[in-house]
């Protein structure tokens, strides 16, 4: 693994890799979202709405696996120096906040008929409003980071410290008295009818699949910025 932090030959892993799970994802998902939006008998208890499952819990476990990303990252480019650590993690910040957000008003959608409002102060739904603050946070902090030079250090501290929030979200229905379900998923177990359970299996999987091309096509994006920002100091040095 640590071979593939050297820029050059993840820029050569990456070239081909970040087209294949773009494709894949786009296939995988469009084919799961068929599938449950369309051949998914409605439930017994919430009806049609159940279909939004199939979006929201896979925006849920990316918006989570983002920031999980970005520690993990953070804790490599703290500990080993890894030249692709601090990228990594930049490359899954806007895609994790952009799968929070679609958490978040997915749910809202989901909880008015449930619930009867659009949003309730309930310990999960408030975790990950806090995830998404966090997110925009991490972004605006790196940027000002790189803007002004200052050291990378910064952002993968918060990264790390912004960690303890992936706990709290996942264990949110447990410790406290929440409005949201309990976990269906759990180790070895399903709580979900297979009828509903394999296509949003499906679903995620081809979530992940775009979730890890864009990351792969943003860390792509931002070494080519980085070399084309040394090009113009080493010319105008040269000039100089």
């Amino acid at each position: 693994m640590h071979g593939f932090a050297n820029p050059r030959r993840f820029l050569s892993l990456a070239r081909w890799l970040t087209p294949v799970l773009l494709l894949s994802g786009l296939f995988v998902t469009a084919a799961a979202l068929w599938w449950g939006l369309t051949r998914v008998p409605p439930d017994r208890l919430m009806g049609e709405t159940v279909r939004i499952l199939f979006l929201h819990v896979p925006a849920a476990w990316l918006g989570m696996g983002g920031w999980t990303t970005i520690a993990i990252s953070s804790l490599a480019f703290l500990v080993w120096r890894h030249p692709l650590a601090a990228i990594a993690a930049r490359g899954a910040a806007v895609p994790g906040m952009v799968f929070t957000a679609i958490c978040l008003v997915t749910g809202s959608i989901w909880g008015r008929p449930a619930w009867g409002a659009w949003w309730v102060w309930d310990g999960r739904l408030t975790s990950m409003l806090v995830l998404l603050f966090l997110y925009a946070g991490y972004i605006a902090l790196a940027q000002a980071v790189e803007r002004e030079g200052a050291s990378a250090r910064i952002p993968a501290i918060f990264g790390l410290v912004g960690a303890i929030n992936i706990p709290i979200i996942n264990r949110s229905v447990v410790w406290w008295n929440s409005l949201h379900q309990p976990p269906s998923i759990t180790l070895g177990k399903s709580a979900i009818d297979p009828v509903f359970l394999w296509p949003l299996l499906a679903a995620t999987l081809g979530f992940s699949l775009l979730f890890g091309g864009v990351v792969l096509a943003r860390m792509r994006a931002l070494l080519a910025d980085m070399q084309a920002e040394a090009r113009l100091r080493r010319r105008a040095m040269e000039a100089a």
